[in-house]
C-alpha cells in the first residue's frame, strides 16, 4: 500500500502507516521501547526523554514518541548510546524519588520499579534522597497525590485538560522544585477523574478506595465488562481471597479506549454482600426453608407445569443475555410476557473521546433484554402479575411493587431475597452475580460482549442461565434436552 512506510527497528523489517511514530512502529515489531509520558490516547508530550532512540543519519538520540517513521529508517532502540540515555534519565528520576516501594500501592506495577530493574544502574552516585514536599496531599473524593514520587510525566494534566476538558492540573513551580499543582479552590471530582491513578506510571497518585487494599501480585485479574450503564466498557475485575477489590479498564480502541468513568470504578460493593441467597428454598406454609437441588427444581417445575393461563416476567436488565433469552423462552410458551426497569441518572460524557460517556440507563444489558422481547412497560406487567397463573423474578428487587402476596405463584431468581419475595415467593433459586458467572451483555450499540467469572457463587448459588436451562430440559424445549 503507498501509505505504509517500511523501515527497520533493531534489525526487524516493519511496515506501518505514515504518521506513526517510531514508538508505536516499534510496537508492530515486537520491540518496547521504555516511556513514561507517552500514552497512546493522550496528546504527546515529549517531556520524559526516557524514549530515546537511535536513528542512523540522525546527528543526536530522537524521541521516539514524538518522531514520525520515515521510509527507509533505521532504528536502533538497544543501542550503546540509547541504553546510556536511558540510565541516565533513570538516574535522574532516583535521585529524588523515595524509597516508598514497601508502603507503595503501585509495587509490581510500577513502571519506575520495571525500569530499574530491567537496564538501570546497579548503585548511584547519590547518598541520600531529597524529600522536600508533604508527604500527601488531597486532590479529590477519591485520589491522593504523593509529590515526592511523582516523576512530572504530565499524564494526569493532559488527560483532565484534553480528554476531560476539566483542566484543574498545573505543573507548578519549575525545575527541580517542580510538582502537580491543583487550582485552589478546584478538586478532581470529574465523573471520569479517576483514569489518572491509572495513567500513573509510578505511585504518586492513588486511589482512595484501593489504599493498602491489596499487593498487585496477590490479585487474581478477570477479563469482563462494566454493569454500571448501557456503554459496556470493558474492565478488569481484580479479587483477593474471593473479593473483589479493584475495577480497572480494559484497552478497546473502538469503545472505551483506555477509561472507565468513576460510577462504575467504585460501583462494585454489591459483587461483596454478605447478605446473599445461598441455598434453594421452597415455601413451607408460612415460611421458606433450605432444600437441596433436586427438590427447588422439582418445585419451580410443578409450577411451571401447573400454571393455567398466561405467565408474567419480571426481570432485571442486568441480568446476561443468555439468562434472558431463557426465561422469554420459559414464559413465552405460555403466551406470557415480561418487561424490566432501569435506574436512571445523568449522562456524564469523556468530552475528548467520541462516543464514550456514562450513559442515563444504569444497567448494562438493556438491550439485551429488548433483543430478548421483554418491554418497557413495567406498570402493566406488574398489574398483570395479579391475576398471572405464574410470575417469574429475575433478580429483580420489586422494590416500590407493594404486597406481592397478591400476584400469581412466584417463582424468584435472584442473588439477595427482598422482602417482597420473601413474603410470597414459592421457590427461590439462588443465582450468581456478572463476576460469580461467565455470559454477554448486549452494550448501548448492539455490541456482544463476553465477561468472565471473576470469583466463586457463595453457597450452593449458581448462574441464573444454568438454573433456567434445567428448568426448560426437564420441560423438553432446553438445549440440553434438543441434543
Amino acid at each position: 500500500m503507498s501509505d505504509l512506510v517500511r523501515l527497520t527497528i533493531e534489525g526487524r523489517p516493519v511496515e506501518a502507516p505514515a504518521g506513526t511514530s517510531v514508538l508505536e512502529a516499534a510496537k508492530l515489531a515486537g520491540v518496547l521501547v521504555p516511556h513514561y509520558c507517552y500514552h497512546p490516547s493522550l496528546p504527546v508530550a515529549g517531556v520524559c526523554r526516557m524514549c530515546l532512540v537511535e536513528v542512523e543519519k540522525s546527528p543526536k538520540l530522537a524521541a521516539s514518541c514524538a518522531t514520525p517513521v520515515a521510509e527507509g529508517m533505521v532504528v536502533h532502540v538497544e543501542s550503546p548510546q540509547a541504553k546510556a540515555a536511558r540510565r541516565a534519565v533513570l538516574e535522574f528520576l532516583l535521585i529524588n524519588h523515595p524509597l516508598d516501594c514497601p508502603i507503595c500501592d503501585q509495587a509490581g506495577e510500577c513502571e519506575l520499579q520495571d525500569y530499574v530493574y530491567q537496564e538501570g544502574r546497579a548503585t548511584t552516585r547519590f547518598a541520600d534522597y531529597a524529600k522536600r514536599f508533604n508527604p500527601v496531599e488531597d486532590f479529590g473524593p477519591d485520589i491522593l497525590y504523593v509529590p515526592n514520587r511523582c516523576i512530572l510525566c504530565t499524564r494526569c494534566v493532559r488527560f483532565m485538560e484534553h480528554l476531560a476538558e476539566h483542566p484543574v492540573l498545573n505543573v507548578s513551580e519549575r525545575g527541580d522544585r517542580a510538582y502537580i499543582g491543583i487550582f485552589e479552590g478546584a478538586a478532581l471530582d470529574h465523573g471520569w477523574a479517576g483514569n489518572v491513578v491509572d495513567l500513573c506510571p509510578v505511585g504518586s497518585l492513588v486511589s482512595k478506595d484501593f489504599l493498602h487494599k491489596a499487593r498487585a501480585w496477590d490479585l487474581d485479574k478477570t477479563p469482563s465488562i462494566c454493569p454500571g450503564c448501557t456503554q459496556g466498557c470493558n474492565v478488569t475485575i481484580e479479587t483477593r481471597d474471593n473479593q473483589v477489590l479493584r475495577v480497572r479498564p480494559r484497552p478497546n480502541p473502538d469503545l472505551n479506549r483506555h477509561f472507565m468513568c468513576d460510577y462504575g470504578r467504585l460501583g462494585y460493593g454489591w459483587l461483596n454482600r454478605t447478605d446473599r441467597i445461598e441455598a434453594p428454598l421452597v415455601r413451607d406454609g408460612s415460611r421458606l426453608v433450605p432444600v437441596d437441588w433436586d427438590r427447588a427444581l422439582g418445585r419451580a417445575l410443578d409450577l411451571v407445569r401447573g400454571a393455567r393461563g398466561p405467565c408474567v416476567a419480571l426481570v432485571s436488565p442486568g441480568a446476561s443475555c443468555e439468562a434472558l433469552e431463557r426465561v422469554a423462552q420459559l414464559v413465552g410458551a405460555g403466551g406470557g410476557a415480561g418487561a424490566f426497569r432501569v435506574a436512571k441518572g445523568d449522562e456524564i460524557p469523556l468530552p475528548g473521546v467520541p462516543d464514550l460517556a456514562l450513559r442515563t440507563e444504569r444497567a448494562p444489558n438493556v438491550a439485551g433484554a429488548l433483543a430478548a422481547g421483554f418491554t418497557r412497560d413495567w406498570d402493566g406487567a406488574a398489574a398483570r402479575a395479579r391475576s398471572a397463573a405464574l410470575v417469574l423474578v429475575l433478580d429483580e428487587p420489586l422494590h416500590g411493587l407493594g404486597a406481592a402476596q397478591a400476584w400469581g405463584p412466584m417463582i424468584y431468581i435472584g442473588t439477595v431475597l427482598p422482602d417482597e419475595a420473601r413474603g410470597a415467593a414459592a421457590v427461590v433459586l439462588p443465582s450468581a452475580t456478572m463476576a460469580e458467572e461467565d455470559g454477554t451483555f448486549r452494550n448501548i450499540g448492539g455490541r456482544i460482549q463476553p465477561y468472565h467469572q471473576a470469583r466463586a457463587a457463595p453457597g450452593m448459588a449458581r448462574p441464573a442461565a444454568w438454573i433456567l436451562e434445567e428448568i426448560l430440559d426437564a420441560l423438553g424445549v432446553g438445549v440440553g434436552a434438543q441434543a
